[in-house]
C-alpha cells in the first residue's frame, strides 16, 4: 500500500462504491487511511465503510450535509491552508454529483489551493453504459422536479433534446414518472437501472410504454436511475422559414429581442444566427 497517496495541503475528491463494497480503488483506500480528515455525508454511513476495509477512523470522520456545506467550507479551506490533507466522499458515488460537494470545491478553488480527485464509481456513468442507448452524448438531469409543472417543463425541452437523458427518480414516484413520460414519448425506449452493483441489480428496457406498463404492475425498491432515448435527430430549419417567421413578427411589432426568442423558442434554431439574421432584415426589410 502506498503510504503517501497524495501530497498534503490539498483537497481530494474521493469516489466510493455505490453499493459493491469491492469497488474501492486501492488508491481511494490509501487516501481514507492517510487522510488528516475526511469529510463526509453520514459518519455512521461512513464508518460502515471504514470498518468493511479495515480502516480505523481515528476521530478524522466529519459530517458534511446540504445544511453545513456552505459554512464547513470555510473550516476546509482553512485546514488545507494548514497543509492538511483533506479527503471528501459521500455516502455513494463521486461527490458533488446531485450530492454535497460542490460548494467545497468552489471554495477551495477561489483560495487558490489544489483540489484533485481519486475517481471511480459513479451511478450515471454506470447506468448509461449498461443501458443500450447512445453513450457519445448525454446530458444528467440529477432529480426531476417533485411539482407536476416542473416535470412538464422538463418534458417539454426534452421534446427537441437529441442527447440521451439521464436522471434520478425515487422507487415512490418511478411509476408517475414513467406514467407521464409514456404519455410524451411513448415510442421512446428506456433504461430503468435499479441497484447496481447490488445484490438485486435489475435493468428494465424497452419502449417508455411498455416500460412504465411493467413497473405499473410490481412493486419497485431501491436506487434508482433511469436512462432515456433523445429525440430523432432534426431537419435543419432553411434561413429562409426562420427569415418569413422573424419578418411575421416583426410585421406585427414585436421588439427585435422577443422576435428572436420567440422565433427560437419555436423552431429550435440557433439564436446567435437568428439574431444577426434579425439585424440584416430590420437594415434591409427587402433582403
Amino acid at each position: 500500500m502506498n503510504d503517501d497517496p497524495a501530497p498534503r495541503g490539498q483537497l481530494m475528491v474521493v469516489a466510493t462504491p455505490i453499493g459493491n463494497l469491492g469497488d474501492l480503488s486501492p488508491r481511494a483506500l490509501a487516501l481514507l487511511e492517510n487522510a488528516d480528515v475526511v469529510y463526509c455525508e453520514d459518519t455512521r454511513h461512513s464508518r460502515t465503510l471504514f470498518s468493511a476495509h479495515g480502516i480505523t477512523p481515528r476521530h478524522r470522520l466529519h459530517a458534511l450535509h446540504e445544511h453545513n456545506e456552505v459554512a464547513t467550507s470555510v473550516e476546509i479551506v482553512e485546514r488545507i491552508a494548514r497543509g492538511e490533507l483533506v479527503v471528501l466522499i459521500c455516502d455513494a458515488g463521486t461527490p458533488g454529483i446531485s450530492d454535497p460537494g460542490a460548494k467545497v470545491v468552489a471554495a477551495v478553488v477561489q483560495a487558490g489551493l489544489v483540489v484533485s480527485t481519486a475517481p471511480g464509481p459513479t451511478a450515471i456513468i454506470g447506468a448509461l453504459s449498461v443501458s443500450g442507448l447512445a453513450t457519445d452524448r448525454f446530458v444528467m438531469e440529477g432529480f426531476l422536479g417533485r411539482k407536476a409543472g416542473e416535470r412538464a417543463k422538463s418534458y417539454e425541452t426534452w421534446q427537441r433534446e437529441e442527447r440521451t437523458i439521464v436522471f434520478y427518480e425515487s422507487p415512490q414516484r418511478l411509476a408517475t414518472t414513467l406514467t407521464e413520460l409514456a404519455e410524451v414519448f411513448g415510442e421512446r425506449r428506456v433504461a430503468v437501472v435499479r441497484e447496481l452493483t447490488k445484490l438485486h441489480e435489475e435493468v428494465l428496457r424497452g419502449s417508455v410504454a411498455d416500460v412504465a406498463s411493467a413497473v405499473a404492475r410490481r412493486e419497485i425498491l431501491g436506487e434508482i436511475v433511469v436512462v432515456l432515448e433523445g429525440a430523432p435527430p432534426q431537419e435543419p430549419v432553411s434561413a429562409a422559414v426562420v427569415a418569413a417567421a422573424l419578418g411575421e413578427n416583426l410585421s406585427r411589432g414585436m421588439t427585435l429581442r422577443d422576435a428572436v426568442a420567440d422565433v427560437v423558442e419555436e423552431l429550435g434554431v440557433a439564436r446567435r444566427e437568428t439574431y444577426a439574421l434579425a439585424l440584416r432584415l430590420r437594415a434591409d426589410p427587402g433582403a
